[in-house]
């Protein structure tokens, strides 16, 4: 019983504070760059990011990201009155048409460098 509150005080301890090191959408945007052209992060054709290699805060960078690009493209499909799958697409084939020599897409659903 000595034991348990201790531990159950570190245990809310630690949960309270792991939201303290969640990345903000500006923080995402602002690693974006470096998680690129370190291989971690790669357009995809459907308009999203992908984890090319997993580690660091990749999936975080890409999760918050990917939202944000979401409801664009909802805001855009309702504009224009096209389908969601529409806008992704087009914005699929910019990104990976903009993307620079050296950095990953996904093509055929294989990771390769431009």
């Amino acid at each position: 019983m000595r034991l348990i509150k201790p531990f159950a005080g570190l245990l809310l301890l630690l949960s309270l504070s792991l939201p303290a090191y969640a990345l903000s959408l500006n923080e995402a945007m602002s690693a974006l760059g470096d998680a690129k052209s370190s291989g971690q992060l790669g357009e995809q054709p459907n308009g999203y990011l992908g984890v090319v290699k997993p580690g660091g805060q990749a999936d975080e960078i890409a999760k918050l990201i990917n939202a944000a690009r979401r409801a664009e493209y909802q805001k855009l499909a309702q504009q224009n009155g096209i389908q969601l799958t529409d806008v992704e697409t087009i914005a699929g084939q910019k990104a990976i048409d903009k993307t620079p020599s050296g950095q990953y897409i996904q093509q055929q659903g294989q990771w390769r460098r431009k």
